[in-house]
């Protein structure tokens, strides 16, 4: 799949998204890069870290949130869009479910649009994507979570938004699914997405997880969201396993070390090699001979 001006291989390999979110209230980093300058300082700092995607966002979802107009959504994201793509070379997703929102993203240079309702909140959403030709991440979600047979329901769920999406004239081949940890689920069922990411491979499409510091890390390990790290590393080290082309999260540096660590131990990944930033260890340098197990 190409995103932006970057292929990504579908198998075999898990690409780290790093979440920028432009707003003054999302849950766990809210206001801290809502002015231009600090939000392309920690784009940059992301893509030291070892960003493969940025994904750009504009109004918080989390739990009682505010509802925002597209107005506001367009002012806070395009100009960070425009000033991201202008200055540093790397792919950018933009977070929204609002058709008027996506058109401007993508007329100020987004390559992906991610929707955490499927295509399901604005009807305009899926002929606004298929006319810019660029590729999506189509998210799970419900108003409420109830369920009959949960694995199922939410797969077929997802279906429905690949039929919108086929039915609007987005190829398949442009699309990545997001089983939507956190929006729509109660605890345990959270706990039930994150331990059957292989289910939804039936799907045939790539698939996101996008768990990092969400509640139900909180819940598990009684933290609060500026303690849940290593509760997000947990998330991405299963992703990994489980297959997940992408993995979203707000710690770049220690989720792209955690991928590569897993990725090594499965034998994935190895063509690519190191991004810049990262650097080669003491004992990859030292001679064979030399080397101890510690």
């Amino acid at each position: 799949m190409k995103i932006g001006g970057r292929e990504f291989r579908e198998k075999d390999k898990t690409y780290v998204m790093g979440i920028l979110n432009v707003t003054p209230d999302s849950f766990s980093d809210g206001g801290k890069w809502e002015d231009l300058d600090r939000a392309l300082f920690h784009a940059e700092e992301m893509i030291r870290d070892g960003a493969d995607i940025l994904d750009i966002g504009g109004e918080s979802t989390r739990p009682g949130y505010s509802p925002i107009s597209e107005e506001e959504e367009i002012l806070r994201t395009a100009p960070v869009i425009e000033a991201v793509k202008a200055r540093l070379d790397i792919p950018i997703s933009l977070d929204t479910c609002k058709s008027g929102v996506a058109a401007a993203g993508i007329e100020a240079g987004a390559d992906l649009i991610n929707d955490i309702w499927g295509l399901k909140y604005d009807g305009k959403m899926a002929e606004v994507i298929a006319k810019s030709g660029l590729p999506c991440c189509l998210m799970h979600n419900r108003k409420t979570a109830e369920y009959g047979n949960f694995l199922e329901d939410v797969s077929a769920d997802l279906r429905e938004s690949l039929f919108l999406a086929q039915k609007a004239g987005i190829g398949r081949d442009r699309i990545v699914l997001d089983t939507g940890v956190g929006f729509g689920k109660n605890y345990e069922q959270n706990l039930l997405i994150l331990r059957n990411q292989e289910y939804f491979h039936r799907l045939g499409r790539p698939l996101l997880l996008g768990a990092s510091r969400k509640s139900v890390i909180g819940l598990s390990l009684q933290l609060p969201v500026e303690e849940r790290l290593e509760g997000t590393l947990a998330t991405t080290v299963m992703a990994v396993l489980q297959g997940c082309s992408f993995v979203r999260v707000h710690d770049v540096r220690e989720n792209v070390r955690a991928v590569r660590m897993a990725e090594a131990i499965l034998g994935r990944g190895r063509d690519e090699g190191r991004k810049s930033g990262e650097q080669e260890s003491r004992g990859a340098e030292e001679p064979e001979s030399r080397r101890v197990e510690e």
